[in-house]
């Protein structure tokens, strides 16, 4: 059995989302039915396009691809709450940062790669000094998602309705996450 830790056997890398090298890609992602919770399974080239054109000219919405060795194997958006609906359902701080993460379909199983993927995503987010804690609001349907979210040390805080879900608000801090890492056993 290969002990050998994912951030050494599958360094991740992260680097801005193009949506001229990207969109085709992105679009096999959003399509395929793992992706229920995206909210895109429908969507053609042109909405997906015409989506992300918009995303990146909101100010500090930020979209990055997760690459590894080259690959690209995940997408990630962060964005201030203030400029998000999310933003009217609770008292946004400084410092807040949003973040939405899609990992492409698995072509096959590794043992821990999506907490290596969303914990690398939480890495990324905290090394950013403008993030001093990390805003959520998944579909209250997507129970993976709320195993890992729970998992970095997302606190749930309520349920709201957004325009096109119905969603738990949870917010982790630096702190949080720090610690829940220290409880995590599987890296």
């Amino acid at each position: 059995m290969n002990q050998t830790p994912l951030k050494e056997t599958h360094p991740i890398s992260f680097r801005p989302f193009s949506v001229k090298k990207d969109a085709a890609c992105l679009l096999k992602w959003v399509n395929n039915p793992h992706a229920q919770y995206w909210g895109m399974l429908d969507a053609t080239a042109e909405e997906l396009i015409t989506t992300y054109t918009h995303l990146l000219s909101i100010p500090d919405y930020k979209v990055y691809i997760g690459e590894i060795q080259n690959e690209a194997a995940f997408l990630m958006e962060s964005y201030n709450p203030k400029t998000d609906p999310i933003g009217q359902h609770y008292p946004v701080l400084e410092g807040d940062c949003g973040m939405h993460v899609l990992v492409k379909p698995p072509q096959h199983r590794i043992s821990g790669f999506t907490w290596h993927v969303f914990s690398s995503i939480m890495d990324f987010l905290f090394e950013q000094n403008h993030c001093k804690r990390i805003v959520v609001e998944p579909d209250v349907n997507n129970h993976k998602i709320h195993r890992l979210n729970k998992r970095a040390g997302f606190v749930y805080d309520k349920q709201v309705n957004l325009p096109d879900k119905k969603a738990f608000l949870a917010f982790c801090t630096y702190e949080a996450y720090q610690q829940s890492r220290a409880e995590c056993s599987v890296y």
